[in-house]
């Protein structure tokens, strides 16, 4: 079996940003074992051209930190209909609080990914502010510069969703008394204005060479500017930017929809924006925790068994559904020749009462993070897809229903629908295909990070997750972190109701 390697997910070159001073680590082959540099300071450092390139690789470097990912745990599966806490009853109980949405502004794990965020961003920002300066080539400046571009609108795009009005941040050393900024500006002007940005001075993934893949390409900033539109209502233009990337022919559906999230799938036809990683028990080695949060608990030992596919997700696959066994880990499974038994510590089924008639929940794993192999290990040289071609297709999928053309939603929906053997939808009816539509998308998407959002954007969640906790007026956001309120002095204000 193959692993691939990128330029990116070898730049092991970590940035590290205390009070104004950069450090660099020693790098892996390929980032050409560069010899470890010392302490470099803003008065030395983003001189060459050398020198930029490794700011731009160390951006990416902070999306293989383990908090970037919603904290370090899978929160928003969590918080929606499909996934559970999961781990044994003991290991993780904090994680209760978000399926009774019972957390607070002091929680840590909100936190972490808030200031994940911003750590990134402070990156693109030096990367955005200081490379224009150097004396080198043009194009290839100007290829950064885009690159750091598009991850920071990601990265805004990430805490507006999550927080709403937030900081901006667009200097390298900004003062440290920001006020919230509307969300409206950041969207205008930074998310879309970077977003297009990207799209108008950014590669194609095909012309990039090999141990250049896992870079922000002119695809992947297409399609989060359809996902940035679709979230604002605006189908119109979802529509034109996820119809951008369907036609660029740059991207197609794996045959196999296990293959979307396999080794063998890495940097592959389906992948639109993914992070490279090591299997190396470490960050600094280029290992992502992502998959070892989540990996199967027990025999083997593949993780912390964080995120458990719900009983409600798993009853939600229509039958025949190929997606539902690529997704959900059972017991008793045998997987890459490994026969998984699970935990000791967790049972195996509890009930919603004592009659046991009813299933509250089962132990089982996410399988769309499954590396081969029965050790943590593996698990942590995991490339998280952050962006799939299928998703693209439902975006357009969605568009074009709400624009009125069913027709040709019906095209987009039924490419997904079939890979995963199931019946084509032949209902031109809005109504009808919008629900179907939505379904489709949990159970494609399932496991990804996307339920929680989509309820909220859809203006179902307090119907789908009322019953679990969510307040409407109050659960649409996260709160804005307790920390960052105090170290403000008050400055920033508390999101409603909370």
């Amino acid at each position: 079996m193959k692993k691939i390697y990128n330029k990116v997910s070898l730049t092991i070159c970590l940035l590290v940003v205390i009070s104004g001073v950069f450090m660099f680590n020693s790098c892996k082959k390929d980032f050409l074992e560069i010899k470890p540099q010392g302490i470099l300071t803003e008065a030395v450092f983003l001189k060459t051209e050398n020198d930029a390139v490794l700011a731009t690789n160390a951006i990416y470097n902070s999306a293989r930190e383990w908090n970037f990912y919603t904290g370090g745990y899978p929160i928003l599966d969590i918080l929606s209909d499909d996934a559970n806490k999961g781990s044994n009853p003991g290991d993780g109980a904090f994680l209760n609080l978000f399926e009774t949405f019972q957390f607070t502004p002091s929680n840590g794990d909100i936190s972490r990914w808030y200031s994940a965020l911003y750590k990134t961003i402070r990156r693109t920002n030096i990367v955005i502010e200081k490379v224009p300066e150097i004396n080198m080539d043009e194009a290839l400046k100007l290829r950064l510069v885009s690159e750091a571009k598009f991850i920071r609108a990601y990265c805004y795009f990430n805490l507006v969703v999550a927080f709403g009005d937030v900081p901006l941040v667009l200097i390298t050393n900004p003062p440290a008394d920001l006020d919230r900024t509307s969300k409206e500006q950041i969207y205008n002007e930074v998310i879309i204005t970077d977003l297009q940005s990207a799209i108008d001075n950014l590669p194609e993934k095909s012309e990039y060479p090999s141990d250049d893949l896992g870079r922000a390409t002119k695809g992947a900033a297409r399609a989060t500017m359809a996902k940035v539109y679709l979230y604002r209502g605006d189908f119109e233009k979802t529509a034109t930017y996820a119809l951008d990337v369907i036609n660029s022919n740059e991207y197609s559906l794996e045959p196999d929809f296990s293959d979307a999230f396999s080794l063998e799938g890495q940097f592959g036809v389906e992948s639109i924006f993914e992070i490279g990683a090591f299997p190396e028990e470490n960050f600094t080695n280029g290992g992502n925790q992502y998959a070892n949060t989540q990996g199967v608990r027990g025999s083997p030992n593949k993780g912390w068994g964080f995120n458990r596919p719900s009983v409600d997700l798993i009853n939600s696959f229509e039958a025949g559904d190929l997606r539902k066994d690529a997704t959900v880990i059972f017991l008793g499974e045998t997987i890459d020749g490994v026969l998984i038994e699970g935990d000791v510590n967790t049972p195996d089924v509890t009930y919603t009462d004592d009659t046991e008639t009813v299933i509250k929940e089962m132990e089982t794993y996410n399988q769309k993070v499954w590396t081969p192999g029965i050790t943590t290990v593996e698990e942590w040289g995991y490339n998280v897809r952050l962006i799939r071609y299928a998703e693209v297709l439902l975006f357009a999928a969605e568009a074009l229903n709400e624009n009125g053309n069913p027709a040709e939603a019906l095209v987009y929906l039924n490419e997904v629908r079939t890979r995963s053997g199931l019946s084509p939808i032949a209902s031109t009816d809005v109504n009808t295909l919008r629900e179907l539509i939505w379904k489709e998308r949990r159970s494609e998407l399932a496991m990804e990070g996307s339920r929680y959002f989509d309820l909220v954007r859809q203006n179902r969640a307090e119907a789908v997750l009322g019953p679990l906790g969510f307040v409407k007026g109050k659960h649409e956001l996260f709160p804005i972190p307790q920390n960052e309120i105090d170290i403000s002095g008050g400055k920033l204000q508390k999101n409603p109701n909370w």
